[in-house]
């Protein structure tokens, strides 16, 4: 009879897998805002640390998903900025729609929101088509996905009609925050300044990232796929060995963002309809009422909140 019970105990948390299963613990690398994220206004400059940046991946032999706001297309030369995102196609990489101005669903309701989405498809489709992919990935800017409910609702299922799937966030080290700091710093020509940040950026990344997996690990008990959030930065291109070696130490194994999300933690419901933008071990948390380890949860450093606050735009 003890036998019996234990048999049909093991058949129940296999069959539930969503937490309990054990996991090799791995993850996929998305960067947002392509072709770049940039306080320059030099194509030369946004060209070049795209084409470091890719190499860096390259060299790593780490597969990459890129979300492209179209909008920036005209921002700077539209021809060669179209040229950025073949380079990310040319090198082995997808790419994502991430709404053509990206804006805030919160802002302008579900209707001008999914307008913005599908303005955002032109080009990233074609390019997409030329190099064998079919566009389906999307990424809310900002991670807010709507409110109030009806307004997410109607967001969802826009989505699910065009066939769309949404790229979840569990793992981030808001480097948008350092990066922009990082370019006024260069454009400054102010080196000590620019080591600074770049420092505390890898130093903030060293700790965040093992924090994600300790709350993935408080959350479902055992180790999970992340999907990691980046942007298309000077920083980043910079700095994607030691990105890369922190990765490594914490024996996270990269990925493509089609086999993280075969992680069944992704069909875990997500219940947000606040106005916040959260990542999805936060929603998850919501769902399942468990807590994430925000005990020792860190902002980065007040310098560099400080300092993006005086450049942002």
């Amino acid at each position: 009879m003890f036998w019996k019970w234990v048999l049909m105990l093991a058949a129940l948390f296999a069959a539930s897998g969503l937490c309990a299963r054990p996991h090799s613990e791995q993850v996929a690398f998305t960067f947002d805002d392509l072709p770049g994220l940039s306080l320059s206004t030099s194509q030369e400059f946004v060209t070049a640390y795209n084409t470091r940046l890719i190499a860096g991946l390259r060299r790593h032999h780490i597969p990459a998903t890129g979300f492209v706001n179209e909008g920036k297309l005209d921002a700077l030369v539209r021809e060669r900025q179209i040229d950025i995102l073949k380079m990310w196609l040319d090198a082995g990489f997808a790419l994502g729609n991430h709404t053509y101005s990206h804006i805030s669903p919160n802002a302008v309701g579900a209707k001008a929101y999914t307008n913005d989405i599908a303005r955002g498809a032109v080009e990233t489709r074609a390019l997409d088509a030329a190099h064998g992919i079919t566009l389906h990935w999307f990424r809310h800017p900002y991670l807010e996905t709507g409110t109030p409910a009806d307004e997410k609702h109607k967001i969802d299922h826009w989505l699910l009609e065009n066939r769309y799937t949404i790229a979840p966030v569990t793992m981030e080290n808001s480097d948008w925050m350092f990066s922009e700091p990082y370019d006024d710093a260069l454009m400054r020509h102010d080196e000590a300044a620019a080591s600074h940040i770049k420092a505390a950026y890898l130093a903030y990344t060293a700790y965040i990232v093992p924090w994600y997996r300790r709350a993935g690990h408080a959350l479902l008990g055992r180790g999970m796929s992340y999907v990691m959030l980046l942007h298309s930065t000077r920083l980043n291109a910079d700095t994607i060995d030691k990105l890369a070696e922190i990765f490594a130490r914490n024996h996270l194994m990269p990925v493509t963002l089609e086999k993280a999300m075969e992680d069944r933690a992704y069909e875990i419901p997500d219940p947000y309809t606040g106005a916040d933008g959260i990542d999805w071990l936060e929603r998850w948390g919501l769902y399942l009422k468990k807590d994430l380890p925000w005990d020792d949860f860190k902002e980065p450093p007040e310098d560099i909140q400080a300092y993006y606050k005086r450049v942002d735009r």
